[in-house]
């Protein structure tokens, strides 16, 4: 890569599963990367391999506060994203999306770089609507033990828009769809490292609900293919665009499978399901193929086997 075409660029929740996969993604590009994290969820194992590369450099900081360097791009992906993580202190989740996006809107403002913001799924509550398109405003309780991340992060989407009204900055927003994959939390209670875990110690596999609800999963190496093109769009194409894998499976399905993949003796357990939990999860992706070319590649068992690989190295 040429030394005009290398880029300064700052990631936010670098230290976290997908900002580290990320930050290794852009150093590998050819990049200089910044890497910013508060280590609330994210760790430095997830880095530790990046650390003696001369293009990378970690910084400890919670963007509540306001942060001064210079880049040419940022990634906003600071913020607890499993339910048990944002759950744990949902005022200072809604800060992270409230107050974070606000500095990294500001700093992006400053230095006059192009910015992206990790959105979700979740912008959709418990859809009405099957599968989920972008046009789709959703159905969100915004009081529920879920709303700080829900709200926070519809509210930062709509900090990011107005941004871009009144102060013409060139804005990327992606709403990630679950994805899975190494470096996954073992302790974020998300689905499918709770059911990795429980298979390869033989504990039983708890389902919420009756396991007829649906998720979609996507690889973590095809969600950081779809950050990086949707960052290369035309300035004129802001998003919001679903980054997700529409293939749909129901939480009992992902568990029989976890299940025969590790060769466990673990038995499904039901519990009740609980407060705001959607049943549906798929995303529409027409518009990340139309504009970025883009669609996931890995098929569920294929991801699965790195990912559990992963987990019996922790273990």
């Amino acid at each position: 890569m040429t030394l005009h075409t290398a880029k300064r660029i700052l990631v936010t929740g670098g230290a976290g599963f997908l900002g580290s996969h990320l930050c290794e993604r852009l150093l590998g590009d050819g990049h200089d990367v910044l890497c910013v994290d508060n280590y609330f969820t994210g760790t430095k194992n997830n880095i530790v391999h990046l650390m003696d590369n001369p293009h990378f450099e970690l910084l400890r900081h919670d963007i509540t506060f306001p942060l001064y360097v210079e880049v040419d791009e940022i990634y906003n992906l600071a913020c607890p994203a499993s339910p048990i993580h944002y759950q744990h202190d949902p005022v200072q989740t809604t800060k992270t999306c409230v107050h974070g996006a606000i500095n990294m809107l500001g700093l992006a403002k400053r230095v006059r770089a192009k910015i992206f913001q990790a959105s979700t799924s979740e912008v959709y509550g418990d859809p009405e609507v099957h599968p989920q398109t972008e046009s789709y405003w959703g159905h969100v309780n915004p009081t529920g033990l879920r709303s700080c991340y829900d709200e926070g992060k519809r509210c930062a989407e709509t900090l990011f828009f107005d941004y871009y009204r009144q102060h013409k900055l060139r804005i990327k927003v992606g709403r990630i769809f679950n994805t899975y994959g190494p470096r996954m939390h073992p302790n974020d209670g998300r689905v499918v490292s709770n059911f990795i875990m429980q298979a390869l110690q033989n504990q039983p596999i708890t389902i919420y609900g009756d396991g007829s609800q649906t998720r979609s999963f996507c690889y973590v190496d095809n969600l950081i293919e779809a950050f990086v093109r949707l960052m290369d769009t035309d300035d004129d194409f802001l998003g919001p665009v679903n980054l997700g894998n529409p293939a749909e499976f129901t939480i009992k399905e992902l568990a029989e499978k976890v299940v025969e993949m590790t060769g466990s003796k673990s038995e499904l357990v039901y519990k009740p399901l609980p407060a705001d939990d959607p049943m549906q999860r798929k995303p529409d992706i027409t518009l990340a193929r139309e504009k970025m070319g883009w669609e996931p590649d890995v098929q569920l068992k294929d991801g699965l086997v790195k990912t559990i690989g992963y987990f019996k190295g922790l273990l």
